[in-house]
């Protein structure tokens, strides 16, 4: 399979920008409240506004204008905005087979609350594309690089209830051959970036320690498009920034992995990025957008924390982006902060020219 690393669609200037992955869900078309309330691992169908026979025409509604808002602040690495999600990972993870969505587990989460979960009651297997459809919509609406995003094998081996496999470990790379499966399908359908989410493997960094990094290569393998892992310390509009520490517990241990790229939010937890030197090597996709600050940050403030990245990335391996969570944002702030980082790129793409 040819690399497609030079695809025609891949921005030819430095700090190219881009999303972690979502964009703000129209008011029409979820319940915004209902939403803030938690991050589903099972389904949340009563989330949507219209009923299901009108619903795949109205997501594809609001994916063009998700799309055209992220092309018209200047972002070069768009996505759909993942707004035929109720989450990040549910719609994947709910959608193979032994997984048992509609009678689900109750765990308990680290902040003490009940939370519903799959249980996994049977092998996995992927039986059909989930994501499929949405690429090709998304390659059909856009002529700039376009990125699409899946869930991480270990990230849902640890948002499950686990009642047939042997051990967590067995569970991970089961849900890795899905992933994989899906992401070989997605690179055909036209994606030039392919993107794994794997919060979890700092929830869990002695476990992620023994089998995340086997996991998320076998979840890439054969993909030869540029491929990122994304990792965070939770949304903005659910974890304070008070909360959150200044460095990750499972970053380095991320140069072992076949990703091309690496992501991590840094701008809200006010991450101390001397972290990156741990990842020689790797492109860097740096949150530099505080997802957390209702204002529209300035364009100097942003190209300063651009800046700071540069001190520690090249910057041919440096993608400005925002923290992940933008879902969460009204739709007019989240515009003008992607279009204020943006100009931010631009004003420092100057400077190191």
């Amino acid at each position: 399979m040819q690399n497609r690393e030079t695809s025609v669609n891949q921005p030819r200037h430095l700090l190219p920008t881009t999303v972690v992955g979502s964009y703000p869900q129209p008011d029409w078309l979820v319940d915004r409240a209902m939403l803030s309330k938690s991050v589903p691992r099972t389904r949340m169908q009563e989330m949507w506004r219209l009923p299901e026979e009108h619903l795949e025409e109205a997501q594809d509604d609001a994916t063009i204008v998700a799309i055209r808002d992220m092309e018209r602040a200047g972002i070069d690495i768009v996505t759909d905005g993942e707004i035929r999600r109720e989450s990040y990972s549910n719609r994947f993870a709910t959608a193979l087979e032994g997984v048992n969505a509609d009678n689900p587990a109750m765990i308990t989460a680290r902040s003490g609350h009940q939370t519903p979960v799959p249980r996994v009651v049977g092998r996995i297997r992927r039986t059909r594309p989930v994501e499929l459809r949405d690429m090709q919509f998304l390659r059909k609406n856009t002529d700039h690089a376009a990125k699409i995003t899946l869930p991480g094998p270990f990230t849902m081996s640890q948002q499950a209830r686990n009642e047939y496999y042997k051990d967590d470990e067995e569970l991970a790379m089961a849900f890795a051959a899905a992933v994989n499966a899906e992401a070989l399908d997605l690179q055909k359908a036209g994606a030039d970036v392919i993107q794994l989410d794997e919060p979890w493997v700092r929830n869990n960094p002695d476990l992620a320690r023994r089998y995340a990094v086997k996991a998320i290569n076998r979840a890439l393998q054969g993909i030869t498009v540029p491929t990122v892992v994304h990792l965070c310390f939770g949304y903005a509009a659910v974890v304070p920034g008070s909360t959150k520490p200044a460095g990750y517990s499972f970053l380095s241990e991320l140069a072992d992995t076949s990703a091309n790229q690496i992501s991590i939010e840094a701008a809200q937890p006010k991450l101390d990025l001397g972290v990156l030197r741990d990842l020689a090597g790797k492109t860097i996709m740096l949150g530099v957008l505080d997802l957390g600050d209702p204002d529209i940050e300035s364009v100097d403030t942003i190209a300063e924390r651009i800046r700071n990245g540069l001190k520690y990335v090249p910057a041919d391996r440096l993608v400005p982006a925002p923290d992940c969570g933008m879902k969460y944002m009204p739709r007019p702030i989240a515009f003008g902060k992607l279009k204020a980082m943006t100009d931010a790129a631009a004003k420092v793409r100057k400077e190191i020219s």
